[in-house]
């Protein structure tokens, strides 16, 4: 089993960033000096993806433009000298062989899968999703890589969550477990409190057997009126096995607001650039900050 093309589902409306996503994909966010979604693209490069998939929806062409050609912008640069941005721009588009299909109905991450798979065919695939940054010393899909090749079976990426936050996420019914490894019983999307099987929620990381298109071909809608990929994968778990990873590494829901004000400053932390002075200033502000609470 050896897993070459990975989706990246990029089609959301952003909502929980409105206005800015109005006019900019969430996935063109900025953490540092670089997107969202180029953290998810490196980090499918390093777990030894070839070709990426895309799939997008309407007023998306920045995440196109971002990684294509730009002549002018070359010309400009090489014009002044400045040879290290022109080749950090210019490496942008070597990461991968990326392609682009659009889902012309915002329709739920099942119908987003269902849409990759004249490009997928029959093999494994990798789907990480567009908002979710793993900041890990081997990369969070790689892992996921390692446990299904070993198995030759579908892998789902989990985290333990609140039990108040269930309902945010797909939840597994885990059986039988091997350390970070579990056998997959059942699968819920979105479930309350008092009906979620576990707090062992879905981290926006798969690696999927070609056989999820057979379960996602007929499936009606699920939660919220959309075609859930939770859905899917519980039929795909009545049909063969289907296991779940509890990946290490730090994730970051980089499309809520405090989640991707936690990696901005995370990231910003650790820039070579940036990091020491920046940490001086966040020292600073927490000391302006207490003496205001002491004097108040």
């Amino acid at each position: 089993m050896k897993v070459r093309k990975a989706v990246i589902p990029a089609a959301g409306l952003g909502t929980r960033f409105l206005p800015v996503t109005k006019a900019l994909p969430k996935e063109m966010l900025p953490i540092v000096d670089k997107p969202i979604i180029q953290y998810i693209i490196e980090e499918a490069v390093n777990s030894g993806v070839e070709d990426i998939l895309i799939i997008t929806g309407r007023g998306k062409w920045p995440i196109v433009d971002y990684f294509d050609r730009s002549p002018e912008l070359e010309a400009a640069l090489g014009g002044k000298g400045k040879s290290s941005q022109l080749e950090t721009i210019i490496e942008l588009t070597r990461m991968a062989n990326i392609h682009y299909i659009r889902q012309n109905e915002p329709l739920g991450l099942g119908h987003a899968i269902y849409c990759a798979k004249s490009f997928v065919g029959e093999e494994p695939f990798a789907v990480l999703l567009g908002d979710d940054i793993v900041k890990a010393h081997v990369p969070a899909l790689g892992q996921l890589i390692k446990v299904a090749e070993k198995h030759n079976s579908s892998v789902i990426g989990v985290r333990e969550v609140a039990i108040s936050d269930v309902g945010k996420y797909g939840v597994i019914k885990p059986g039988e477990r091997k350390r970070s490894i579990y056998k997959v019983e059942d699968l819920v999307e979105k479930p309350s409190p008092k009906d979620a099987p576990s707090k062992l929620a879905i981290m926006g990381r798969y690696v999927l057997n070609g056989s999820i298109f057979k379960c996602l071909e007929d499936l009606p809608a699920g939660a919220g009126g959309e075609i859930q990929l939770t859905d899917a994968l519980r039929v795909q778990s009545g049909l063969e096995p289907v296991y779940a990873y509890m990946f290490e590494g730090i994730r970051y829901d980089a499309g809520d607001k405090l989640g991707y004000l936690k990696a901005t400053v995370e990231y910003a932390l650790e820039s070579p650039e940036l990091g020491e002075e920046f940490s001086r200033y966040l020292e600073y502000l927490y000391e302006e900050r207490r003496k205001k609470i002491l004097t108040s």
